[in-house]
Parts: C-alpha cells; sequence; structure tokens
C-alpha cells in the first residue's frame, strides 16, 4: 500500500503500527521479512511504534533505526480496546509522565538527525483533565526534542465514530506557534485535506481511512496543489491497473496463500471507487484465492466505465455497523 501511494503522489508514508515487544523479539528468519520490508522507491518511510514500557520501547526504535525507517513515529492515539486494555497507544494520554518518558527514552536511541514525530488524540475524552494531559505531552514531547506531532480530532473514547473537532487543531496550532503540526480525521477526499490546512492552520495533513482503496487521494491533492481542476475518480480500467499492481506486490512479499487473506480488505475498500459498489464489495468480502480475484476481474472490470470519488459516508457506516 505504501509503494502505490507513493507511486501515485504521496510524498511520504509511514508503516503499520508495530509492537516494541514483537520488535525487539523478532528474529531474521524469512517468514517474518515483511514486517520490515521497504522498498527502495519509498524512502523517506516512517516506522510506528507502540507499547507500554518506556525502557522497551527504546529499544523497539533501535530496532526500527535499523532497519532502515527514515522517520521514527510514537503512537499514542490507537483507539482500539485490546491495545488500552495493555495499557499502549491511546491509553498513554491518560499518564504524561510515563509518556514523556517513552519520548525521552526514544529521542535518546534514535540517532539526533533521524526525525522524532508523535501521534495523538486529542484525549482519552472531553473532560478538562482529559485537556490538561493532552497539552502537557503536547508541550512536553516538543520540549524534549520531537520533530512532529500529528494531532487527530477525536477522543481515543470516540474511537472513529462522530465528528473530528478541526477547530481543536486550530487552538492547537495557534497553542505552539512556529512547531509543525499535522492534522488527522475525516480526510476522505483532496479537498478535505486543503480544507483542513485552510481551517485550522496545521502544517500538512496525514490521510488515514481516506488513502485506503483510494491512493488517487495523493495525485488528485496534487493537482489541487498546483491549481489545477480535481482531476475526475479513476475509470474501472484505471482501479484494475493500481488492484492488480497492488495484488502483485501483496503475493511477492507474503506468498500466494497468505497474500489472498491479506488482500481482502484492500479489495473490499478499492470497490468503494466502482459504479457497482455494492456488488464488487459483496464478492471481494468472500474472496479467499487468486481464482476469486480473477472472477471478480473478469466480471467487473472488463469493461472501462467511470469511477465515482471515495465516499466518507461509506467509511464511516461501516465503522458504526462494526461498533454497534
Amino acid at each position: 500500500m505504501r509503494v502505490i501511494a507513493r507511486r501515485l503522489g504521496a510524498p511520504y508514508t509511514i508503516c503499520e503500527v508495530m509492537l516494541d515487544k514483537f520488535l525487539v523479539e523478532l528474529n531474521d528468519r524469512k517468514k517474518n521479512r515483511h514486517f520490515l520490508a521497504i522498498a527502495d522507491e519509498e524512502h523517506p518511510v516512517g516506522g510506528q511504534l507502540m507499547g507500554a514500557e518506556p525502557e522497551q520501547f527504546a529499544a523497539g526504535a533501535a530496532k526500527l533505526v535499523e532497519a532502515g525507517f527514515d522517520v521514527i513515529d510514537i503512537n499514542f492515539g490507537c483507539p482500539v480496546k485490546k491495545v488500552l486494555g495493555r495499557c499502549r497507544g491511546g491509553f498513554h494520554l491518560s499518564q504524561p509522565d510515563v509518556a514523556l518518558d517513552i519520548v525521552r527514552r526514544t529521542r535518546d536511541v534514535v540517532p539526533s538527525d533521524m526525525p522524532l514525530t508523535v501521534k495523538m488524540r486529542r484525549g482519552i475524552d472531553d473532560t478538562q483533565e482529559s485537556r490538561d494531559k493532552f497539552f502537557e505531552i503536547l508541550d512536553g514531547a516538543f520540549e524534549i526534542g520531537v520533530d512532529a506531532i500529528t494531532v487527530h480530532g477525536r477522543t481515543v473514547e470516540q474511537r472513529y465514530i462522530g465528528p473530528s473537532r478541526w477547530e481543536f487543531l486550530a487552538e492547537v496550532k495557534r497553542h505552539v506557534g512556529d512547531r509543525t503540526i499535522l492534522g488527522s480525521g475525516d480526510l476522505f477526499s483532496a479537498q478535505d485535506c486543503f480544507d483542513m490546512i485552510n481551517e485550522t492552520g496545521v502544517n500538512g495533513v496525514t490521510v488515514a481511512r481516506g488513502a485506503i482503496g483510494n491512493p488517487w487521494i495523493f495525485q488528485q491533492a496534487r493537482a489541487l496543489a498546483a491549481g489545477e481542476p480535481l482531476p475526475p475518480p479513476p475509470t474501472t480500467f484505471e482501479q484494475l491497473e493500481i488492484i492488480q499492481e497492488h495484488l502483485r506486490l501483496v503475493v511477492e512479499l507474503y506468498g500466494e496463500k497468505k497474500a489472498m487473506t491479506n488482500f481482502r480488505k484492500f479489495g473490499v475498500k478499492y470497490s468503494f471507487l466502482h459504479p457497482q459498489v455494492e456488488d464488487v464489495r459483496a464478492k471481494f468480502v468472500r474472496i479467499r484465492e487468486m481464482s476469486d480475484w480473477e472472477a471478480i476481474r473478469d466480471e467487473f472490470y472488463a469493461v472501462d466505465q467511470p469511477g465515482q470519488y471515495l465516499s466518507g459516508e461509506i467509511h464511516n457506516k461501516q465503522v458504526n455497523c462494526s461498533a454497534g
């Protein structure tokens, strides 16, 4: 996914979050090579880390540096219940002392010329206590030497439900002045990215769910940044070209059997751009082997049709259904 995003205009990508304990214990056996795989064409690329214990967190960061990542990113934002229950991710927003100890130890092991970033949500919840802890971590992290902080406009408690508060991002940017703040949350189109920058004053944005199955968002954003009209959504032939290349890269990394399971979730997201979204999605949900994909290809991608732009409502509907 990172490689495809870079090819379609993303200037920087970041890996899926990895657990510090897992990295420390990871061996070099062939079956584990995909975890730290970095393609030559995707630099600069960031390694994202999550954990509970400051000392082990720093050891995990050292592993990411050794693996060749260009930026190390500390995750204090993950809202998944299992993660919170193990005192990781967004849980750290409730304990500034531990969070800042993690930042300090990580900064100590990451080379001084290598950027260190942090990802945060606006707090555990909307209480004053949570707000105070957010700003304590924010200010402390910059003082320790973090280069940039990504702020998501939802609380940990919200997960992905409800609106992302862009006005909070504006407040954060005013608070930090010249320091670098990236915004995140509810970015499902190229225009959303520029709306967030214009409305909040953040230095840039990070696209998360809005890029899954829609790497064209970066191509479209580059066009808008250059003052050009918004490109039309990719046609079904253009979608097919990227889907097949994405699948080829997955097979190359994981092997065919594991690749099909891995690719199912991406196929579902790609279906959102197809004019027959419900029918295509229903097929991708059941994909198990390469012949299943070939059947989808022959039925839905054999004729070139106009595509459609990604709708944020589809993503939010999925989240609300899974949460219910």
